[in-house]
């Protein structure tokens, strides 16, 4: 199964590019946006700063050629830093346009005793409707979060401190703020669902 994987310039991309392989996966690394407009399959990972990411994708058409995509529904799933992409804006990188692919601002981690940034395994709970989603414990490595499940989407919650978005899905679309490729056999499953649904979800 071909899988595109989006360079952002911010992205551990050895740690995804051997998930995806362990997945089932043939993993290509791409910045053209006519490949990620004509691919099966793409993803979008990241790690880094918010602002970092947009550049390099609005400096390489990356960012329209996602949003086409996505829009359309065909099989992409962001990671991390690449879920947080979605989103309209990150309290990270004030005045700074996510793609605008769910609504809502990305915010940092609050509370009294709460940890910066959450590193290790946490709980899964998908939601009613989720397919690809299932309960587990997966690796987390991030200082900001969803605090909803976006309106129109299945999603799956976790709690550090209080409750937030650990995934969103909409057939063959899928974002994970925690990183599928580090959480062992239950990620690795995760991919392969993904990797194989494509247009038998939607």
């Amino acid at each position: 199964m071909n899988v595109l994987v989006v360079r952002t310039g911010t992205a551990n991309l050895a740690s995804v590019l051997a998930g995806l392989t362990r997945a089932g996966g043939r993993p290509t690394l791409t910045d053209d946006p006519d490949a990620v407009r004509r691919a099966d399959r793409v993803m979008l990972p990241g790690v880094g700063a918010f602002a970092a990411a947009l550049v390099e994708l609005r400096a390489r058409g990356l960012d329209a050629a996602l949003r086409e995509r996505i829009t359309a529904g065909r099989p992409t799933m962001g990671i991390c830093l690449g879920m947080q992409l979605f989103a309209e804006a990150s309290e990270e990188s004030p005045g700074e346009a996510g793609l605008g692919i769910v609504p809502g601002t990305v915010e940092r981690f609050r509370g009294p005793g709460v940890r910066i940034p959450q590193l290790g395994w946490n709980e899964v709970i998908p939601q009613t409707g989720c397919r690809l989603l299932q309960p587990g414990h997966a690796y987390f490595a991030n200082s900001y979060r969803l605090a909803q499940v976006p309106a129109g989407w299945h999603g799956a919650l976790t709690t550090h401190g209080e409750p937030f978005v650990a995934a969103f899905e909409r057939g063959p679309v899928l974002a994970c703020q925690f990183h599928p490729e580090l959480s062992g056999a239950w990620g690795r499953a995760l991919l392969t669902r993904w990797l194989e649904a494509g247009e038998r979800i939607c």
